[in-house]
């Protein structure tokens, strides 16, 4: 028998320490992904290379609210606290209460980083993606 996946939206700190910020936010989509949700977040889709800029006001504003259009199909929205709040996670949480959608806080805890650079040292996945942003 298939597992089927719940959508959730993916709400992680972005801005400030962005490598850091970008490890967390693979390791709470991992997280969500053990959990047998399909995890959605914005910032990681939007702020690729060549998409848009986030240090961009108005590129920011546009990736935030193409990012709240996915909420309406999501089944609640997830938010990963170890770095805190973000002002995009508290408009998130705004946009989920507006939609009257559940939403849950969660903590990956003090060891998530170990971990995730132990995951991120095995396989091919991360030659790959340097190799997808490096020049031709």
């Amino acid at each position: 028998m298939m597992h089927l996946f719940i959508p959730v939206v993916l709400e992680t700190p972005y801005s400030g320490a962005v490598p850091l910020h970008l490890r967390y936010l693979r390791a709470c989509m991992r997280d969500c992904l053990m959990r047998g949700e399909a995890p959605f977040a914005s910032h990681h889709q939007y702020t690729a290379p060549g998409v848009l800029r986030d240090e961009i006001p108005s590129e920011r504003e546009h990736g935030i609210r193409a990012g709240f259009a996915w909420r309406a199909l999501a089944h609640k929205t997830v938010f990963y606290i170890d770095y805190g709040w973000s002002s995009g996670m508290l408009d998130g949480r705004e946009s989920a209460a507006q939609l009257v959608q559940p939403f849950e806080v969660r903590l990956l805890g003090p060891h998530w980083l170990e971990d995730q650079l132990a995951r991120e040292s095995r396989g091919d996945a991360l030659m790959h993606w340097f190799r997808s942003v490096a020049a031709p």
